[in-house]
């Protein structure tokens, strides 16, 4: 029984519960660099123009929840460089000549928040929509037409109701250059004015992209003007508008809006179809049988005597 006690008393854990205090009294040391010294985070260590370039990578809602994470995150995609390249970046166009008159990143909230012209006026109207694109408008000149085909008659007369009946074209001044936005809108008939009527009103609508933020839009003193109408008698293939930028009217990429067989559908497609390019728009619907059309142009100016900030080319069976 001693032997057995002496064997006992033999296994000692001493020696491993002094090789833990061992372990857990030797400090743990970190790794240092003269680089960060600083007592902010870590990655304000980095030049600010690094963390600039990878938020030019992210998308909208991306950068919003980079800005969430902490203060200086969110001073740094606060900045209007960062919502600058992504409006130019995401809509594909050129960098306008003119500064923005606002913010860019509301700009950008604006142009991609789903928003469209009748969701502020006649909402009662509207039916369906489609976000074409943008376009950029270097010169202060359009030409609108109900036409596809090439060449393009160049109107000449003086009013813009004398064009349309001339050619089925008209040319507009005074619009505002820069960066355009075009939508596809399928809006009620407007002759009955009533809801339950099935006819249908195509529209081109297309508008500058600050105006969702002027304050005349937003208070309702800017209002649509009626500039031409122009009724086409006869059977037609399509519902057609388009709007071109005068300068870029020969451009190779605006002949594609001519290239009708790479874009409007077979004959039996009745699905609306859109083509747009660096300096123009069109729409086109096939229709079936029918006796005509009405094409009504729209405008809207900053104000009287304004730019125009907003073109809509709607057209309606006879």
């Amino acid at each position: 029984m001693a032997k057995r006690k002496q064997r006992t008393g033999a296994v000692q854990p001493q020696p491993l519960k002094t090789q833990k205090r061992m372990h857990r009294a030797k400090p743990i040391c970190s790794c240092s660099s003269p680089r960060f010294t600083s007592s902010g985070p870590a990655f304000t260590c980095y030049e600010q123009d690094v963390w600039t370039e990878i938020a030019k990578f992210l998308d909208g809602k991306s950068l919003v929840m980079l800005a969430a994470t902490c203060r200086w995150f969110h001073e740094l995609v606060m900045e209007g460089c960062i919502w600058r390249y992504l409006c130019l970046r995401d809509l594909q166009v050129p960098d306008p000549r003119h500064p923005a008159a606002f913010d860019w990143k509301k700009l950008y909230i604006s142009s991609f928040n789903g928003s469209h012209s009748y969701m502020f006026r006649q909402p009662e109207k509207h039916i369906d929509w489609m976000r074409i694109g943008a376009f950029f408008l270097e010169s202060s000149s359009v030409l609108m037409t109900e036409r596809l085909s090439a060449p393009l008659k160049f109107p000449k007369e003086e009013s813009v109701q004398q064009m349309l009946e001339s050619c089925g074209s008209c040319v507009l001044n005074d619009v505002k250059p820069g960066i355009w936005i075009a939508d596809l809108q399928l809006v009620r008939c407007p002759v009955c004015e009533l809801n339950t009527c099935d006819g249908t009103m195509q529209t081109l609508d297309a508008r500058h992209i600050e105006l969702f933020l002027s304050e005349g839009y937003q208070d309702g003193s800017w209002e649509y003007e009626l500039i031409g109408i122009q009724d086409v008698k006869k059977h037609v293939e399509g519902a057609s508008g388009a709007i071109f930028d005068v300068q870029h009217l020969n451009d190779t990429s605006t002949s594609a809006v001519f290239n009708l067989n790479s874009w409007v559908g077979k004959a039996n497609d009745w699905q609306p179809k859109a083509v747009i390019t660096m300096h123009a728009v069109a729409v086109n619907t096939n229709l079936q049988k029918n006796e005509g059309l009405q094409v009504k142009y729209h405008v809207m100016r900053a104000g009287a005597g304004g730019e125009v900030v907003s073109i809509r080319i709607s057209q309606q069976l006879l």
